[in-house]
């Protein structure tokens, strides 16, 4: 009778009968390392943890982990700081998912001797540790986390992790001061409120005015800071933005209610100015957040670097050094289970690697020597050697960090016009607010400064200056998540109204890994001598074409080789100038649909080769057509194959033989007819397309040059990130109206609410704050959607 699968009692994974071990207690682990973590976390009376747990740990694999290299001087002089008594090093760990792991690693490493202070974060997945290097070593506490569960990886540089931390503290300060602060004065207030009748004793009202404006000021003068600095600097710009009326409506209530306590006048407004920069605060917070989010896939891409790697010296020996050490044309080795450190060419056997933060790719893919293997991808089961080609700011992760964080630091136009209404906005508002406070003035002065103070703060354009950052931030953090990346700033606004996508077929809808299938020879040349000749051709030149000669020892070096775009390539091999492509323009022969090898007048060879579509491609065109969107094909390749995958993949408007100036010029056409057109393509002819399309999009495989003329990338070969990137961007496009029609619609009500003196200044504060909180919060409707589709 076969024994159930049950799950591990200590990081939840299946245990079959081979790997069953059952303790005393009949918890079923599914290896060694999980039932000694669960032994030890019960000897240690730290058992609340299984209860208290919202989510498994990771399965335990100490014993895989190298962690001594951990303990080398340079690693800590980079990444970790001297504090009183020791070193201090902030970690990330991708296995802590909610508060009880906190709990326990927290009192894991508290119980180790050397350990001075420890902090673990569930929500960022960070853990602070502080210990004593005479006393222990860190690897000593670093195995004590692997061995529950929880394997350490390196921050993105302790220098900006202590300085997103310490801002992060200021502003929760900041916040907790404020809301303290606004309790106490709203007391305070609600008292002199209620005393309708004026009975309250003349120095009771006095001391309740004392003791708020004691309780404001440091609400308004550290719990504002943020604001008064912006409006300092907005002002030595020359430039009246939304911290100005912020500041200046905060200083006015706040000053204006010092003067009425000290002369004893009618009314006071801290209650007013206090909740101002409360909400505000809060809502500047939740706006932080949601930039935050995109922040995480940097994080990623700084877990994916390994601590050290393995240098082979020239005697074969090996050795450990940290990633920045490693030179171009270095071999390295890579243990399995660990971080690739740098790109490289694969020198031995076939092996597996991870590749899911990079390409999205979830399955291991398998590399073969001679094959390309990038840093940040993670070795399977075999050890695998490789010679390093690119290192350091060079590599594809670090790249990609880049795109990133340029993404987030994008300023599209629609943001662009949305500050330039904001800033005549706030013009125009203090004038009319001169007007207002005139008038009341006329007709009831008692109320006119209170009537005034009310129509600054609730119309601040908070709202209106959110409403695209917000939803941009959240956006750029969806598209990471989804495996695509915006390289200018218009990009998802234009994709979001594109009409039509034309798509690239070699390399883009093919899979990119042509085979041949038959080679013709004439003139007496041999068969082999005519491929060895193409494969010296195409063996540096970037063409998809090329891998189908990547296995053929040229054994002679192509030179003076020139890539002709849409023709082929050509260049002298053993003293003879050769060609290789059209019929027409390698052989002078009538296009055939094969790949001819001649001297531009005669050919000498006629190969044939064949390509598959992506295994996605059918149904990424389907969801594209299901978008409402018109797919085209060009390619420079023959009819007949065109005609073939279009076939495939139902696409009814193809064009064969096209030039990169023939591809242009149907995108020109296209635009001509009041299309908007997107241009996916991955290679070097594809860059002057994807320049003048009016979207591009380039598949994260391809030449780095169409990268560069690229509006998104895609990080990985699946054409599914494109409708993907579609729908993100047609919700940001809607997300950003909805938010400008409730701002514009919010100070359309609430401007002649305030200018009437319905409103009263605390009450124009909440609903202020209300309003940037909605958009915010709408913004943010973009991070379920792409948690979505990632599901």
């Amino acid at each position: 009778m076969d024994i159930p699968v049950v799950p591990c009692h200590h990081c939840g994974e299946p245990v079959g009968d081979a790997a069953r071990r059952v303790d005393a207690g009949g918890r079923a682990f599914c290896c060694e390392g999980c039932a000694a973590a669960a032994a030890w976390i019960e000897d240690a009376d730290l058992g609340s943890y299984y209860r208290l747990r919202s989510a498994s740990a990771n399965r335990v694999q100490a014993d895989r982990l190298d962690l001594a290299s951990w303990d080398r001087a340079e690693l800590q002089d980079e990444h970790s700081r001297a504090i009183d008594g020791g070193r201090e090093i902030v970690l990330l760990t991708d296995g802590m998912r909610c508060a009880a792991c906190a709990w326990l690693i927290d009192r894991a490493l508290a119980r180790e001797a050397g350990v001075l202070d420890t902090t673990a974060n569930a929500v960022t997945g960070r853990i602070r540790i502080a210990w004593d290097p005479a006393s222990t070593k860190l690897s000593a506490l670093l195995h004590r986390l692997a061995m529950l569960g929880y394997r350490p990886y390196l921050a993105t540089g302790d220098a900006r992790e202590q300085a997103r931390m310490s801002e992060r503290r200021r502003w929760l300060l900041r916040l907790g001061v404020a809301g303290l602060g606004s309790l106490q004065a709203m007391m305070l207030a609600e008292a002199l409120y209620l005393d309708v009748n004026a009975t309250m004793p003349l120095p009771t009202r006095d001391l309740f005015r004392w003791l708020t404006f004691l309780v404001s000021t440091p609400v308004v003068f550290y719990s504002g800071w943020p604001f008064l600095a912006g409006m300092a600097r907005e002002l030595r710009a020359r430039h009246v933005g939304m911290d100005t009326l912020i500041a200046s409506s905060t200083l006015l209530a706040y000053f204006a209610s010092l003067v009425e306590t000290i002369r004893g006048g009618m009314h006071v407004w801290y209650d007013a100015a206090v909740m101002f920069v409360f909400l505000l605060l809060a809502a500047r917070m939740l706006e932080q957040r949601a930039r935050n989010v995109a922040t995480a896939q940097v994080d990623a891409l700084a877990r994916a670097q390994p601590v050290f790697a393995i240098r082979e010296r020239d005697d074969g020996t090996r050795e450990s050094v940290p990633p920045s050490a490693l030179r171009v044309a270095d071999v390295v080795c890579v243990p399995a289970g660990e971080g690739v450190p740098a790109d490289g060419v694969l020198l031995d056997a076939a092996a597996d690697f991870e590749e899911a933060l990079l390409t999205g790719e979830s399955r291991p893919v398998r590399r073969h020597a001679g094959e390309t293997v990038y840093a940040g991808t993670t070795c399977r089961e075999r050890p695998a050697r490789l010679r390093v080609t690119a290192t350091g700011t060079a590599t594809r992760l670090s790249q990609l960090a880049e795109l990133v964080d340029r993404a987030q630091g994008h300023r599209p136009p629609l943001a662009q016009l949305a500050d330039r209404v904001g800033r005549h906005f706030v013009v125009s508002l203090l004038v009319l607010a001169v007007c207002v406070y005139i008038g009341w003035r006329m007709y009831q002065p008692e109320r006119a400064f209170e009537v005034t103070l009310a129509l600054l703060v609730i119309s601040c354009p908070c709202a209106l200056s959110l409403s695209v950052p917000a939803v941009l931030a959240a956006a750029h953090g969806a598209l990471a998540r989804c495996g695509v990346l915006a390289t200018r700033p218009e990009a998802l606004d234009t994709l979001a109204r594109a009409t039509d996508v034309v798509f690239d077929k070699t390399g883009t809808l093919s899979d990119g890994r042509p085979a041949r299938v038959a080679v013709e020879v004439f003139d007496g040349l041999d068969a082999d001598a005519a491929t060895r000749i193409v494969a010296a051709l195409e063996k540096d030149s970037g063409h998809p074409i090329a891998t189908a000669f990547a296995d053929v020892d040229a054994r002679a070096w192509a030179q003076a080789v020139v890539a002709r775009p849409g023709q082929g390539v050509e260049g002298d091999v053993d003293g003879r100038h050769w060609r290789f492509g059209r019929a027409d323009w390698a052989a002078h022969r009538a296009d055939d649909g094969g790949l001819w090898l001649g001297d531009g007048t005669h050919g000498v060879a006629r190969f044939t080769l064949n390509e598959r579509p992506r295994e996605d491609a059918a149904t990424a065109i389907r969801a594209l057509r299901a978008q409402g969107l018109d797919i085209h094909l060009a390619s420079g390749d023959s009819e007949g194959a065109v005609q073939r995958l279009a076939h495939v993949l139902g696409i009814a408007s193809t064009l064969a033989r096209q030039s990169p100036e023939d591809k242009l010029a149907r995108v020109r056409q296209l635009q001509s007819e009041g299309r908007i057109v997107a241009m996916v393509g991955d290679g070097l002819n594809d860059a002057p397309v994807l320049a003048g399309a009016d979207v591009s999009i380039a598949m994260g495989e391809g030449a780095p040059l169409a990268q560069r003329a690229a509006d998104l990338v895609a990080t990985g070969p699946s054409l599914l990130r494109i409708s993907d990137a579609v729908r993100v961007a047609r919700l940001s496009r809607r997300l950003v109206k909805q938010n400008l029609a409730w701002s514009a619609g919010y100070n359309l009500l609430a401007v002649p609410l305030a200018a009437a003196g319905l409103v009263t200044p605390w009450i124009a504060a909440l609903g202020m704050a209300v309003s940037s909180l909605v958009v915010t919060l709408n913004a943010l409707r973009l991070a379920r959607t792409s948690t979505e589709m990632a599901a």
